[in-house]
């Protein structure tokens, strides 16, 4: 989007997805923010796998980890395993059943905009 915002459409979240829908829309925002201050780079591992690679400071794994602790906790499919990359890197690594692919689809998506607009 070119005034930077990215959209909290969560028409792509999963029924499997057990956060109510009322907060679906402020964990969206989460991640979009967390996206804007951390991730420095994606790769495509495979169709079920998404590498964010991360600033490495204290603060953004803390952030990471209670995130996707929360986000295990409504969506159960997402295999998150956060390791550091380097001294000053973070790599965060998203994995889901392929029933899911379009959910890692949408988070790398959202994850791409959300890092272009800082």
């Amino acid at each position: 989007m070119s005034d930077g915002q990215v959209a909290t459409d969560d028409s792509w979240a999963p029924d499997a997805c057990t956060l109510p829908t009322a907060e679906r829309p402020l964990r969206l925002a989460e991640f979009d923010q967390f996206s804007r201050d951390a991730v420095r780079g994606a790769d495509r591992v495979s169709a079920q796998h998404l590498r964010l690679h991360l600033a490495g400071d204290a603060q953004v794994e803390e952030t990471a980890r209670d995130l996707t602790a929360r986000e295990s906790s409504c969506c159960s499919f997402f295999a998150f395993a956060i390791s550091r990359s380097g001294p000053d890197a973070l790599t965060l690594d998203v994995q889901v059943p392929v029933a899911h692919v379009d959910v890692l689809d949408a988070l790398a998506d959202r994850a791409a905009s959300a890092a272009g607009s800082r």
